[in-house]
């Protein structure tokens, strides 16, 4: 059985993109998306009870390890080849 040029391209294409569905933009947007959620939903709470610096401040220190925790659960639910 003859193996052909096209054979071999077609199988190195299909498992490098099998093995890396996520990329590092996705990562960093993550985690940026989260943070800047978690200290907006803190500048609101802190501006309703008449501190919104505060609130910020509490979102951020939240919103840290949230963000780190996303980008964890999203990157474990890739599939293995």
């Amino acid at each position: 059985m003859a193996v052909t040029s096209a054979d071999m391209l077609s199988l190195r294409m299909t498992t490098g993109a099998a093995s890396s569905p996520h990329s590092l933009a996705t990562a960093s947007g993550l985690l940026l998306g989260t943070l800047g959620v978690a200290m907006g939903l803190g500048v609101l709470l802190g501006w309703a009870f008449g501190f919104a610096g505060i609130g910020l401040l509490v979102g951020a220190l939240v919103g840290i390890p949230l963000a780190v925790l996303v980008v964890y659960i999203v990157y474990s639910r890739q599939e293995s080849p």
